[in-house]
This record gives structure tokens, C-alpha cells and sequence, in this order.
């Protein structure tokens, strides 16, 4: 009987407590749908709204006749959203999760922490500046010494992402490296984290498949090169730096955005950039966007059109590096055959350094060729530029607009026609050369001419000159005799006339050269003026140096009989959509050789003569016959004891008529005579392309 009872106790206890869940259940289920129901509904559906930069295209890059140089592809970016990131368990799995499938479809992350991937840590010794920066604002935000070895640094970080000793020091590198990466940008002022640019597709499915939270991917626009030449014009576009933001900030650019770096890019930014858009979306509380509206358009960039033919472009580009490698072998050739002789210089340096060729046109002086050797891979510049900057003879250099070198021969023209101008001589006046110029020997100074010692056993000279005969035996002892008597002063009145010594009028970053004289000659040769440096200078030599592009200018100012016009290189620029032109070039005169035209006679027939005169043993036969007779002048540019001479030549063309002026120049290629067939093939390249019509379609036309 009592188990009975105590049953029943128990049934009812059990009872007991089962209502009062219940009620528990009815209270917190009333609460939830009655009382707090429509708070927790509307929670639910709660909509967030958001903004976010749109970036505007980016202009793109044509040649003279509308080819496409440069343009834009769409591509996608992942972004990590560090909220999501560091919400999971352990964030420093996924990073490492994210690299290794990273790695594995071949894509490349961004990781700006220089050191090494394995340990023993140490520093990179290729740091960039920008890589400098940030480790240098990483420091000071953390509070650490700046002086502390990569060691010490990993071991900060190690502790301070709480990654795990069960990560090997391998795998805490890599994981350090994306969480420094996204660190660093809230210690300096510098585009947003950028996890992968431009993910391939199977990366991007890879993550979506593996449903990896904190991933986000976003549509982005890369530079697309349709050329493989015209890297140093062209210029390429990358993230911004710190003193880059501060100044593009100011024109509201995305923290995000690509700038232009070098060339057109970087020139004409203003131009190419547009103007960034603006998009609100609407998204629910699972993250779903159900509404997308632009609170502010997109404007796309505009377009640029070059003066740049791109089919001569890579012609001159080709022509001209594989001159350099017939030299190459000349070279190669000449020293073994002297070595077996027993009479070669063994300590000469001999070897090419460097090249350029510039094709210019001679009625409005526009850049039709900017050639520079060596050269690079342009759409590689970001991945390959470490390499680039330690790479033999700079290919980074722009030897077109930066180089700078001693004229050498090719300046007599230019000696010929201030004395000319100025009375010095006349076009008959004859100057007997006698070798050696003794005016001053007893002064302890006395240059000879140079085929004075062409035969070592018998010195040689030449005949009478008249100024078009010196120019064509570019007999030194005549110019030694003109430029005594026109003194430096005039010489570089008529050279600054001829653009030498003087910016090109081109858009691009440019250096200026020099003309010999008196106010600077101390800072270049680190010497007092003395006569010898007016009789060098009337010769090309001395401490002149101009470059490539201002002697193809002075080359077409010749031919043209005086008019110096500005080397611009924008033919024209139009809107987004093509449809309003912006800018037109119109050729600018940047100044004028006044001189009779009976002068510029004299001087022409002494270029026709250099590559025409057959007859004439000193110049025979370098100029092999191309379809256009043509005139033009050697050069030889000395570079020191026992440095190899720059080989210099220029020519326009056709002569009756000029239409095109070509300058190359070789660093150590020996003499004028041994690099004229470059130019030679280069002006058999223009003919030829000059000969077919163009395929282009014309502009604001449709496709038939």
C-alpha cells in the first residue's frame, strides 16, 4: 500500500513539473510571438543599407590611326571582410586555408610584409619604398623598436594574432603576412587590402564551393595591353602611395584606385582617370542585396590618341635590338680576330650598354617612333619590376628622353650653319686641313682631324673644304677653324635655335641636355673653360649632350630649312564615348633658324653627299641604296680613354622633299659609319608602311 502512494507522489510530482514547463514554454512562446513579435519580425526582415565607391573605366590608348594600344578588362578582386574573417573560431585557418588554395590554382596574393618565408627570418633586400613605409608606420603604431631583426618581428606577431605554436614557423610567416597586410593599412593612408587581383575563375569557384566566410568578390577593371612594345611611351597604372594619396585625395579618388605611374599613364592621368560613381545597396540580414541604385553615375575616362604610328613603333623597336645584336657580334668578332693579332686593347670596354632610335616627323615635328633598348614587358611591370631594377644596362631607363649623350659629328650642321650665319665663312670659302690644328700648340694644345691617324705610318688629310665638303668628309681641322672664330657664345645661340640643350615641347618626363659653355662647364667637366673646350664643342664634343629625341628635332629642323616645331605627342583626345574631341593637336612652332636659303643649300648637299658620293673613298658605300634618297651625317661620340665610342647617325628623307627624320645613337657601338644601316632599315620600314593603306576603321563609324 504505501508503494502505492509513494507511486502516486511521484506521478504527481511529475505532473507538477510538466505543467510548469509548459507554462515556462506558453510564457516564453507569448513573449516571443505577442509580446515581442513584431519587434523580432521586423528584425528579421531588418533592411541594411550601404554605400560603396563604383570605379569609373579607365580611358584607353590609341595610335595615330585609332589602333588600340591600351584598354580595359574586367576582372575580380577578392576582399577579405575582416568582420567575418575574425568572427570564425579561428580566423588564422581560414587565412592559411585561403593561401594554400590561393597558391595552389596558381593566383598570387598580396602580402606586403618584407621578410623571408622561411626561417631563419630575415628582411627582403629588394624592400620597396612603398614596403618601407608601411613597415616603418607598422613599427611606430605597434610600438616597436625600429631597429628589432625579422626575428624578433615574427616573434612580436606570433604573439600578437595569437597564431598558435601548433603552426609551424613556416606557416605563421604566411599567415602573419596576410594579417600584417590588412594591419598596416589603419598605420598609414593607403588603398584598401586587396587579398587577390584579378582571381581566376576556378579560384573564385573554389571559394564559393567551400562556402568560406569572410571572402568577398568584387568586379574590378585591369589595364589590357594590346601590344607588346612601347613600354616606355605607354607607362603603366598601379596602387597609390602615400604621397600619391595625399595629393589625389584631394580630386576625390577611392583610396582603392589605380594611378598612372610612368608615360601616358602618369602624364595624361587627369584625362584617363574619370570620374568614380557612387551605388547604394540595399541588403536583408542574411546579407542578400535586394536593391542596387547609383546615387551617382560612373563617368568613364577619356580617350588618348598618339601621335605614335604602332606598326613603326614595333618595327623600329625589332630593327633596332637586332642592330644591337649584329653589333654585338661585329664586336665579338673584331676582338677575338685582334686578340689572335696580338694588337687588341683586352681592357677596352667594348661592350653595348644601351640604344635608342627616335622617328620624328619633318613637317610638324609629332613623334612617329620612340625607341629605347633595352625594353621590357610592360603588362609584367608590377610582378617583374624588382628584377627590372637590378637588371644589366637599366631597361627601365628611358634612353629616347632621358639619355643624354655628345652629339659628336652630327653637330656640324649646326657649326656650319652659325658660321654661315654670322659671316664666319661663306659658301665657297675653302680652309686647307692640315692634319693638326696648331693655332694653339703653343699653348700645349693641338687636336688633330680625324683621319690623321687613319694611317698610323702615313698621316692623312684632306683636300680644300668648302663647308659642303667638310660636312661630307666631316673634316674636324675645317669646324676646328669655324669654331675659333664663332666662339661658343653664337654656337650655342643657333644649338638652343636648333632645340639642343632645350626641352622637346613632349608631354613626357624629358631631360634637358646641355650646350657647351662658360656658366656651367665647371659643374660638368670640373675644370675651367679654356679654348679647347670651344674648338671640341664646335665638333659635337666637350660637354655637350643632348638626347635622342631633341637630335631627331634638330635632324628634321635641318631638313625642313630652319622651323624648330614642338615634339607634343598627343594627336587628339576624345570623350568616353567618342563622341566630342577634346583636344586637337596643332603643330606649334617652337622657334626658327634664320639663315638664306642658299645656306641651307650648302648644308643639304653636304648631308646628300655623305650617304650619296660614292666616288668619295672616306664615305663610300656606307649607305647601302633604299627606295628614297636620303641625307644624313655620322657621328662619333668619344667616351674616354679606353671606353669604346657611341656610334651616332641621322638622316630625313626623302631629300627633294622631307617627310620623316630618324636619329639612333648605340652606347659603345663604335663609329657613326658601323650604325647607319639601323637607321637605313628603319627608313625602309617607314616607306613600306607608308606604301599600304590603312585598315583601320575611321572614327564614329559603323561596322559594315
Amino acid at each position: 500500500m504505501n508503494s502505492k502512494l509513494i507511486s502516486r507522489g511521484r506521478l504527481a510530482a511529475l505532473a507538477a513539473i510538466v505543467v510548469l514547463l509548459l507554462a515556462v514554454y506558453m510564457y516564453f512562446l507569448y513573449q516571443l510571438q505577442i509580446v515581442k513579435g513584431e519587434e523580432y519580425y521586423n528584425r528579421a526582415n531588418e533592411l541594411i543599407q550601404t554605400k560603396r565607391t563604383v570605379t569609373a573605366a579607365r580611358g584607353n590608348i590609341l595610335d595615330r590611326y585609332g589602333r588600340v594600344l591600351v584598354s580595359n578588362a574586367e576582372c575580380y578582386n577578392l576582399r577579405i571582410d575582416t568582420d567575418k574573417l575574425f568572427a570564425n573560431e579561428d580566423p588564422n585557418a581560414v587565412i592559411l586555408q585561403l593561401v594554400s588554395m590561393v597558391r595552389s590554382y596558381g593566383d598570387e596574393y598580396t602580402d606586403d610584409l618584407p621578410v623571408t618565408f622561411e626561417p631563419p627570418f630575415e628582411y627582403d633586400e629588394n624592400m620597396t619604398a612603398i614596403q618601407r613605409t608601411m613597415l616603418e608606420a607598422y613599427y611606430k603604431r605597434q610600438g616597436l623598436d625600429p631597429n628589432c631583426t625579422a626575428v624578433e618581428l615574427m616573434s612580436f606577431m606570433r604573439t600578437r594574432y595569437n597564431i598558435d605554436n601548433s603552426y609551424s614557423a613556416a606557416e605563421m610567416r604566411l599567415i602573419a603576412g596576410v594579417r600584417y597586410s590588412i594591419n598596416v593599412r589603419y598605420a598609414i593612408n593607403t588603398a584598401d587590402y586587396v587579398f587577390v587581383q584579378d582571381a581566376s575563375m576556378n579560384l573564385i569557384s573554389s571559394i564559393m564551393e567551400n562556402k568560406l566566410v569572410g571572402i568577398e568578390v568584387k568586379r574590378a577593371y585591369i589595364r589590357q595591353y594590346s601590344t607588346d612594345y612601347a613600354a616606355h611611351i605607354l607607362g603603366y597604372v598601379g596602387l597609390m602611395t602615400q604621397e600619391e594619396y595625399e595629393k589625389y585625395s584631394l580630386l576625390d579618388y577611392s583610396t582603392d584606385a589605380m594611378v598612372g605611374k610612368d608615360g601616358i599613364e602618369y602624364a595624361f592621368e587627369n584625362y584617363l582617370h574619370g570620374q568614380d560613381g557612387e551605388v547604394e545597396e540595399t541588403r536583408n540580414a542574411a546579407g542578400t542585396i535586394l536593391a542596387t541604385v547609383y546615387t551617382k553615375e560612373p563617368v568613364p575616362g577619356n580617350h588618348i590618341y598618339l601621335t605614335i604610328d604602332s606598326v613603326l613603333q614595333e618595327q623600329t623597336e625589332r630593327i633596332l635590338g637586332n642592330g644591337v645584336e649584329i653589333l654585338k657580334k661585329n664586336i665579338a668578332q673584331k676582338r677575338a680576330e685582334g686578340t689572335a693579332r696580338g694588337d687588341y686593347n683586352v681592357d677596352l670596354k667594348d661592350n653595348i650598354t644601351g640604344a635608342s632610335a627616335v622617328v620624328v616627323s619633318v613637317k610638324d615635328g609629332s613623334p612617329l617612333a620612340l625607341a629605347s633598348w633595352p625594353t621590357y614587358d610592360v603588362s609584367r611591370i608590377i610582378e617583374d619590376y624588382q628584377e627590372l631594377l637590378a637588371a644589366e644596362n637599366a631597361p627601365l631607363f628611358n634612353r629616347a628622353l632621358l639619355g643624354t649623350y655628345a652629339p659628336g659629328s652630327t653637330f656640324k650642321p649646326c657649326t656650319a650653319i652659325a658660321g654661315l650665319t654670322k659671316g664666319i665663312i661663306n659658301t665657297e670659302k675653302k680652309v686647307k686641313c692640315q692634319g693638326v690644328y696648331t693655332r694653339y700648340a703653343a699653348e700645349g694644345y693641338a687636336p688633330e682631324c680625324w683621319i690623321w691617324n687613319v694611317n698610323k705610318k702615313e698621316h692623312l688629310t684632306h683636300p680644300e673644304e668648302n663647308v659642303t665638303t667638310a660636312i661630307r668628309d666631316s673634316c674636324n681641322y675645317f669646324f676646328y677653324t669655324v669654331g675659333n672664330d664663332l666662339g661658343v657664345d653664337d654656337m650655342g645661340e643657333f644649338a638652343a635655335a636648333f632645340g639642343l640643350g632645350q626641352f622637346s615641347g613632349i608631354e613626357l618626363v624629358e631631360a634637358k641636355g646641355n650646350m657647351s659653355n662658360r656658366a656651367n662647364h665647371q659643374d660638368y667637366a670640373g675644370s675651367e673653360w679654356r679654348i679647347g673646350d670651344t674648338l671640341q664643342a664646335a665638333i659635337g664634343q666637350s660637354d655637350s649632350v643632348f638626347t635622342p629625341i631633341q637630335m631627331a628635332e634638330y635632324c628634321a629642323t635641318v631638313a625642313n630649312g630652319g622651323t624648330r616645331y614642338s615634339a607634343s605627342i598627343i594627336k587628339t583626345i576624345r570623350n568616353f564615348d567618342y563622341t566630342e574631341k577634346l583636344y586637337e593637336r596643332e603643330s606649334r612652332v617652337m622657334s626658327k633658324v634664320e639663315t638664306p636659303q642658299y645656306n641651307w643649300d650648302a648644308v643639304h648637299e653636304g648631308m646628300w653627299l655623305v650617304l650619296n658620293d660614292y666616288t668619295n673613298e672616306t664615305n663610300a658605300n656606307i649607305w647601302v641604296p633604299c627606295a628614297w634618297r636620303c641625307a644624313g651625317k655620322t657621328g662619333t661620340a668619344q667616351k674616354g680613354e679606353g671606353i669604346q665610342n657611341d656610334g651616332i647617325f641621322m638622316c630625313y628623307g626623302p631629300y627633294r622633299d622631307p617627310e620623316v627624320a630618324i636619329f639612333v645613337v648605340v652606347e659603345r657601338g663604335g663609329a657613326g659609319a658601323d650604325v647607319q644601316f639601323i637607321a637605313r632599315q628603319i627608313m625602309d620600314a617607314y616607306i613600306t608602311i607608308r606604301g599600304y593603306s590603312d585598315t583601320s576603321e575611321p572614327e564614329m563609324t559603323l561596322l559594315k
